[in-house]
């Protein structure tokens, strides 16, 4: 008979990471991810050659821009495919960025139900983290750059078993959103154990925010932490048993060996390897909770690290909406196609200046059959009507692609990295001038961002989800007519 010690070895093996089969579906993915992250890099050093001949006033504006180019298209796509190479894709006691890159150190482990760890974290005094929206994200601007307080301000997402963190908690110092504790919570899959076969509920990650500042690897602005990582641990042990006397803490010492490194923004970190568990099952139960939590939540999805071109957080539930990735994508991509369409008309405006009889572009015979303002009416229609048929064709892939359609997603991506590699091949001050330019740097910041979201692993799983979803239905309607259900013998008619 199969004992309890054979189940959880069975439980544990399934964690094991597996290494996907490479399909022509993954290969085509793979190939745009990193065109992706090759052109982003390529628009970058071209922003860079062609922005020093504005001027300096100009060549400062441009100079930002390639700045927001690099930290925040470029770096982050290189990472995610360096780093899908040599950070390891087991459970190491760290977290992951969303680059893939190796995040704050998971120091403090907690047992006990959902709702007893709010009602822990609350009586300790600490304040749950509001979720990163368009509102929120814009409040916490508007508050670092005047020096107000916003408690319930948002943390980036780190990510652990290959999911972002379930819900964060702060506590604010002085009023200074630049300054704060913070944890991060994610709960443990059901049957893990950490290494040494110890059981826990929850795994979480706490750091104490000390500015805001540049990261070290991606040039983003982020908060930069304390160094030393287990006064914030110790901190965060210390307050949750002072709020609630009826919780335990147990230490595994040397969990992990001291060690210094970095975190995903570059900073330094210093931890002894410690790991507190902080029991918190004496605490009351909110039944009701449970129960909704238990309905909402979906299974999850195994160790895993989220980086590579394993699923993302954003598929590790059955899809419901669209990730915002794909729909920015897909409207970026529309967007680019106006403006790219834009910017040939405009260079068309005096087209003959463009194609003229003697130094134009294009040189024609005194005898051409056609003079140069009847060439202009004819190439004008030809244009205006290949553009449009452009438009259109982008929207319609755009609309498809939303919609969860693999080959029109992949298609969209084709026309975008053909139209930004044209781009860059072609831009340059003389050719366009330093307004055509400009106009050129916008447009292919439109296909690049474009190209970058709908490679992204989420728009990718949303897709395959999607498609697998299409084949199981098609299969079920199969199955249904090819065996239909039993006719009934109609009851017999009684006369009244």
């Amino acid at each position: 008979m199969p004992t309890r010690a054979d189940a959880d070895r069975r439980q544990r093996r399934s964690f094991a990471v597996q290494r996907r089969f490479v399909t022509d579906a993954g290969l085509v993915d793979r190939f745009f991810f990193l065109a992706g992250g090759v052109v982003s890099l390529w628009l970058g050093i071209a922003m860079l050659v062609h922005g020093a001949r504005f001027g300096w006033g100009w060549y400062l504006v441009v100079l930002v821009a390639g700045w927001l180019v690099a930290a925040y298209l470029t770096l982050p796509r290189l990472h995610r495919i360096l780093s899908s190479i040599y950070v390891p894709n087991y459970f190491i006691g760290r977290t992951r960025t969303s680059d893939g890159l190796l995040g704050d150190p998971v120091n403090v482990a907690f047992a006990g139900v959902e709702s007893q760890l709010h009602h822990a974290m609350r009586s300790a005094g600490w304040t749950q983290a509001d979720e990163i929206t368009p509102a929120s994200t814009w409040r916490i601007v508007t508050a670092t750059l005047t020096g107000r307080s916003y408690d319930e301000a948002p943390v980036s997402p780190l990510f652990l078993f290959g999911r972002r963190q379930d819900f964060a908690y702060q506590q604010e110092v002085d009023g200074n959103p630049g300054k704060r504790h913070h944890v991060r919570f994610w709960r443990c899959p059901d049957g893990w154990l950490l290494p040494g076969g110890r059981r826990v509920d929850w795994l979480a990650a706490g750091t104490y925010d000390r500015a805001i500042g540049f990261s070290l690897f991606t040039l983003q602005v982020t908060h930069k932490i304390d160094e030393n990582t287990d006064i914030e641990r110790d901190h965060i042990v210390a307050t949750v048993l002072e709020g609630n006397g009826d919780a335990r803490v147990t230490v595994i010492e040397d969990f992990s060996t001291g060690y210094h490194s970095r975190n995903g923004g570059g900073d330094a970190i210093v931890t002894d390897g410690d790991l507190p568990i902080v029991d918190v099952r004496s605490l009351p139960v909110d039944a009701e909770f449970e129960a909704e939590q238990a309905e909402a939540r979906r299974a999850l999805i195994l160790d895993s690290t989220g980086h590579d071109f394993a699923p993302e957080e954003a598929a590790r539930v059955t899809w419901e909406g669209r990730p915002l990735a794909l729909v920015v994508g897909c409207a970026l991509a529309v967007l680019a196609a106006l403006v790219g369409t834009g910017r040939f008309l405009w260079q068309l405006r005096n087209f003959d200046e463009v194609v003229s009889i003697d130094t134009g572009l294009l040189s024609f015979e005194a005898s051409a059959p056609l003079s140069a303002a009847e060439l202009t009416d004819v190439v004008w229609v030809v244009v205006f009507g290949v553009s449009i048929a452009s438009i259109v064709l982008q929207l319609v892939l755009a609309l498809l692609a939303v919609q969860g359609r693999m080959l029109a997603r992949w298609l969209l991506m084709a026309v975008l990295l053909a139209s930004a590699v044209a781009t860059l091949g072609f831009a340059s001050l003389e050719a366009a001038g330093r307004v055509g330019l400009l106009i050129d740097f916008a447009n292919l910041l439109l296909l690049v961002t474009a190209l970058l979201a709908l490679s992204s692993t989420a728009s990718r799983e949303f897709v395959a989800d999607r498609r697998r979803k299409r084949r199981k239905r098609r299969l079920a309607g199969r199955e249904a007519r090819a065996d239909p259900p039993p006719r009934t013998a109609p009851l017999p008619r009684t006369d009244r």
